[in-house]
């Protein structure tokens, strides 16, 4: 039994005249009959009660039309589904990002935009470390990720550079240090810091320390470990101490902070949209050439 067996069946099921669904079919009615006559053989039961003019529907071809309307219905869902999919309209996405690179730029543009351009896409988004988006990316477990310091190249993955973001230092509103008009690496030798942990990003942890030394804060006191941004933004907040956290840090900051640029602190955070070079989704195919499109994105490339 074919698909076109069941076209051919409902047509006249519908119309009880083999002329019409003929016609409306565009076959022969030759070709109609035999068609029909090749089904019942395979059913091993009569669709259609013949009349000295016409056809009507058996008991059992009545029933019958009904299954065979609802079989030809999912077959074009389920094509319609597959186009959808093949064309990068719908599916799924899943996409990692760091919480701390989510509050302002590239990366709310560009759900935003996905969602607005992709309505029946599904968006699985992954808050998470860059590290653990790499992982996530290799394994598969992510399509694609808005990775800080990726490496220039690498074997298996392709990137977009979106944005160059900076490390500041965030400081409790009023403190003496949010009052110096070019805030220099020395001046923050006597700071208390809540400062993170090594193990959360050894080569960041380390690069950070490095500039600290170059610029002269060669032992920073640190008073207080925190695991991630908002934490050392909330105890920032309550006056533990200064601590140094991502610039787009002031679209989110509490209330009592103020984040600080300090001038002779080098240290960009490139930020890159990174995925697998043979993935071949044509969802993700569609995210990327959207992100391309931003005008952040475009003068940064």
């Amino acid at each position: 039994m074919e698909l076109r067996h069941l076209r051919y069946f409902v047509a006249i099921g519908e119309d009880e005249n083999y002329r019409r669904a003929a016609e409306r079919l565009h076959v022969a009615q030759t070709a109609l009959s035999t068609q029909i006559q090749d089904l019942e053989a395979e059913l091993g039961f009569k669709l259609f009660d013949r009349l000295p003019r016409g056809v009507k529907l058996s008991v059992a071809g009545r029933l019958f039309l009904e299954d065979a309307r609802r079989i030809l219905q999912q077959v074009s869902e389920a094509a319609a589904r597959a186009a959808r999919v093949a064309r990068g309209q719908s599916g799924k996405l899943r996409v990692g990002f760091t919480e701390n690179a989510s509050w302002h730029g590239v990366v709310p543009d560009s759900i935003r935009e996905f969602r607005k351009r992709q309505p029946d896409a599904e968006l699985q988004l992954n808050p998470s470390t860059s590290l653990e988006q790499l992982d996530g990316i290799r394994s598969g477990r992510l399509d694609a990720g808005f990775v800080f310091n990726m490496p220039k190249s690498d074997a298996e993955l392709d990137q977009l550079g979106v944005a160059m973001q900076h490390v500041e230092l965030a400081a409790p509103k009023g403190h003496p240090l949010s009052k110096v008009k070019k805030l220099r690496l020395r001046d923050l030798i006597e700071a208390p810091f809540v400062w993170f942990p090594r193990r959360e990003s050894p080569a960041f942890y380390d690069r950070l320390i490095h500039e600290c030394y170059r610029g002269g804060l060669k032992s920073p006191r640190i008073v207080q470990e925190a695991v991630n941004e908002a934490t050392i933004l909330s105890l920032v907040s309550h006056g533990m101490g200064v601590g140094w956290v991502n610039g787009t840090a002031r679209w989110r900051c509490p209330e009592r902070v103020v984040i600080i640029p300090v001038s002779d602190l080098n240290m960009p955070l490139p930020l890159s949209l990174v995925w697998r070079k043979d993935n071949t989704s044509p969802l993700l195919k569609r995210f990327v050439d959207d992100v391309r499109q931003i005008p952040e994105v475009q003068a940064l490339n």
